[in-house]
């Protein structure tokens, strides 16, 4: 866990705070153009929700450490939308998204995000994560991604044909291994307070300088910005707000959740945090820009470079400000390639693998909830998907709650015994009625005592076929009282 440091004597306390919003820059800089770009919209967008996640939300109370800005987790959510409602929509959508979170918080609903299953938040990740890096794959590789899911997957093999048969796809094959190597490699040399994404993108960048490959275009940020089309306006867009405004509020929450323990500051304050990135998104909204939400990785980044208040986020947004109006010029050396295997590395981190291994060992029903959650998301939408495995959560969570064992011994012909344990639900009151039943005309005593839960269905009945036979003892609980 983190301790916070205090400043030396003398030292304004301010400097760690500076130091700090460096890194996140230089963390966030190459993840807000490279979620843009595979969100299908301009790259401009992505740095205008990182310079709103920064300069807004940053000075907003909620959470002192949690870095906001578009976020890996929504880029399959986004590329949908805008394929079905079209980039004019995304600005509408993201402002009532804002406004509902606005709602949300105000009406102190943040801290139930907190009681939504473990197994559906693991699974609902793991679909955008493999959605994530199935996309990727193609700029990975050098070519131009397929619109929808089913053709990502059914183009593989042409994919990898490419990959190794053309000069773009073996030269984006080599720059985003490349990338991924340093990035990997940097962690472990003496040097790893640089981020290391920087490090891999320069690296990676420089070599690519001279090859056939796709690169980013980043223009003035004047030019993407539009205003709110309300004309847009259907069932479709609305649908859309309410899905953008639930998955961002999990993902940001989520996320306060984690990084709340990696120091030893002040907690989160849920409700205001959520009306906090409602803010953020409404004035997202009125640009036209990209959603948002915390992001653990640039959140982390933060903690780790010695942050102490929000001073670090907000800079960090003032940053990418100054470097998209002063050098726009030099994204223009970065390959989709080297971006493409960015996101790769973070569709991985979020499909979490080992974490899905050690669930399965654990609980395997849990499992299931999340492979059903994962599965749906990619063979349909992030929505259905998510919804399917809350209703799977809420039915394996009454299954476990209606577990009742009921056991029947015989002390000789005339005197039977029938212990009740678990949780006597109407779930299960069939086949305790038909256990009952079948026992044969002789002195019964009903054994209640291990019964944790017992609801009016199963109570009556029991009474009721207690009332219609002689010789039986039921035993209760001993009241609390």
């Amino acid at each position: 866990m983190k301790t916070e440091r205090s400043a030396p004597p003398g030292r304004p306390s301010f400097w760690p705070d500076v130091g700090a919003s460096l890194v996140v820059f230089l963390v966030a800089l190459p993840l807000c153009v490279g979620i843009a770009v595979a969100s299908g919209v301009p790259a401009e967008l992505g740095i205008i929700t990182g310079v709103v996640g920064g300069l807004v939300v940053g000075l907003l109370p909620g959470s002192t450490m949690q870095v906001s800005g578009p976020a890996a987790g929504l880029t399959v959510l986004v590329a949908d939308t805008v394929a079905a409602h079209g980039l004019g929509a995304l600005g509408l959508i993201v402002l009532g998204a804002g406004l509902l979170q606005v709602s949300m918080g105000l009406l102190r609903l943040g801290r139930w995000f907190r009681a939504i299953s473990p197994a559906v938040v693991q699974g609902m990740l793991a679909g955008i994560g493999l959605v994530l890096v199935l996309g990727q794959l193609y700029p990975f590789a050098g070519q131009d991604q397929p619109a929808t899911t089913g053709d990502k997957i059914s183009g593989l093999l042409d994919l990898a044909r490419a990959a190794v048969t053309t000069s773009v796809g073996l030269s984006g094959l080599a720059v985003g291994v490349l990338t991924l190597v340093v990035a990997w490699l940097w962690k472990r040399t003496p040097w790893r307070a640089v981020p290391g994404m920087l490090v891999a993108v320069v690296v990676a960048s420089a070599v690519g300088v001279l090859l056939p490959l796709p690169r980013i275009s980043v223009g003035p940020l004047t030019e993407v910005v539009s205003l709110v089309d309300f004309s847009l306006l259907d069932a479709g867009v609305l649908g859309a707000m309410l899905t953008f405004a639930l998955v961002a509020s999990a993902e940001s929450l989520f996320s306060a959740a984690a990084v709340d323990r990696m120091h030893s500051g002040p907690r989160t304050r849920y409700d205001k945090e959520l009306v906090a990135q409602g803010v953020g998104n409404t004035v997202c909204g009125v640009l036209g820009a990209l959603p948002m939400t915390a992001v653990i990785v640039r959140s982390a980044s933060n903690v780790d470079a010695g942050a102490r208040t929000r001073l670090s986020r907000v800079l960090h947004g003032a940053w990418l400000l100054v470097f998209v109006v002063l050098l726009p010029d030099v994204l223009s050396y970065v390959p989709l390639a080297v971006l493409a295997a960015l996101l790769v590395q973070a569709g991985w981190k979020l499909l979490a693998p080992r974490q899905v291994l050690d669930l399965a060992r654990a609980d395997r029903a849990e499992a299931a909830v999340l492979v059903l959650t994962a599965g749906l998301i990619v063979l349909t939408d992030l929505l259905t998907g998510t919804l399917v495995g809350l209703l799977a959560a809420v039915v394996k969570t009454a299954w476990d709650m209606s577990r009742l064992t009921v056991t029947v011994t015989a002390h000789g012909e005339d005197h039977h015994h029938v212990a009740v344990r678990g949780n006597a639900t109407f779930l299960k009151l069939p086949g305790l009625l038909e256990t009952l039943e079948a026992l044969p005309d002789s002195r019964v005593r009903v054994d209640l005592t291990g019964v944790h839960h017992l609801d009016q269905a199963c109570g009556q009945a029991i009474d009721h076929w207690a009332a219609r036979r002689a010789g039986v003892e039921l035993i209760h609980p001993v009241s609390a009282d």
